[in-house]
């Protein structure tokens, strides 16, 4: 990748990371729209640059994010109740960040094989959209009065599992999620954020891993140092983009709710659908 398709790919990631629009899809189109060539190294660029991203929601809200529960414990407890009630906010986080993990672990050569697909992105986008014109209608704007409990967690960790298809978007899916079990748009959107930090780190970790090992068998860590300035620039760009989009997309959402992201996926969907229909190409180089 050039320098200007670097940054031009982590705009497009900084932007819809945290938006309802699948930041995978839309890396997936606008590197075919650039001719890039799917490599080994792309694929995992896509899912590393995501770190600046996760630096960002950990700086807008690290007051929230580095917090421990220090309310009376009940003298009826164990020493792992009083544990899990102290660290409350982070257990709740693994117990829906635990989907992923299992689900990622099974259907990971699936996963892998849909990724670079720009037809199953369009589709999805489609299908999303439409699901999104409804889901304020569907699901309310929920209460403020509602509390996170452990099954709320693992429900919404459950629905961040449909984001591995991509198109999905993971924002979508978990902010969807948090509504389904009556949380406001704007409390499922910030654990939406909140969820992406473990998520998005492990999944940066496991492309780094996959990207180093072969290094390591071989003792050529060549590849890896002619691109670390690519994989910086990239993640730094999306960290500084990201700071302004969740604040605009927060305000945005709490406000005016899904619609007009939903029809934008499906303007967009609906593009790359009529463009591939009309026999053109859209298709990753490999």
């Amino acid at each position: 990748m050039t320098y200007l398709q670097t940054i031009i790919v982590a705009i497009v990631e900084g932007l819809t990371e945290f938006l309802p629009v699948s930041s995978t899809g839309h890396m997936i189109i606008t590197q075919a729209l650039l001719n890039v060539e799917m490599t080994p190294f792309v694929k995992a660029f896509n899912v590393i640059i995501q770190f600046g991203a996760i630096l960002a929601v950990v700086l807008l809200y690290w007051k929230r994010f580095f917090r421990l529960n220090h309310a009376p414990a009940s003298e009826h407890f164990t020493p792992l109740q009083r544990f899990l009630q102290k660290w409350d906010f982070y257990y709740k986080l693994l117990i829906a960040f635990i989907p992923a993990v299992v689900i990622g672990f099974l259907a990971n050569n699936v996963i892998d094989s849909l990724l670079g697909s720009v037809e199953v992105v369009a589709v999805m986008l489609v299908v999303g959209g439409v699901f999104m014109l409804f889901c304020d209608r569907l699901f309310g704007n929920g209460s403020e009065n509602t509390v996170m409990t452990k099954k709320r967690a693992f429900m919404i960790g459950l629905f961040q599992c449909l984001a591995m298809i991509p198109g999905v978007s993971r924002s979508m899916a978990t902010i969807v999620g948090g509504m389904a079990q009556k949380l406001t748009r704007k409390d499922a959107a910030e654990f939406s954020f909140f969820l992406a930090v473990p998520t998005m780190f492990a999944a940066t970790c496991l492309d780094m891993f996959k990207l180093i090992k072969p290094m390591y068998e071989t003792g050529d860590y060549s590849m890896l140092m002619d691109h670390l300035t690519t994989l910086a620039l990239g993640s730094f760009v999306a960290f500084v983009v990201a700071l302004v989009a969740i604040k605009a997309f927060i305000a945005y959402l709490t406000k005016y709710g899904f619609r007009m992201f939903g029809i934008y996926r499906i303007i967009v969907g609906g593009l790359i659908l009529v463009w591939l229909l009309m026999g053109n190409s859209l298709a990753m180089v490999d």
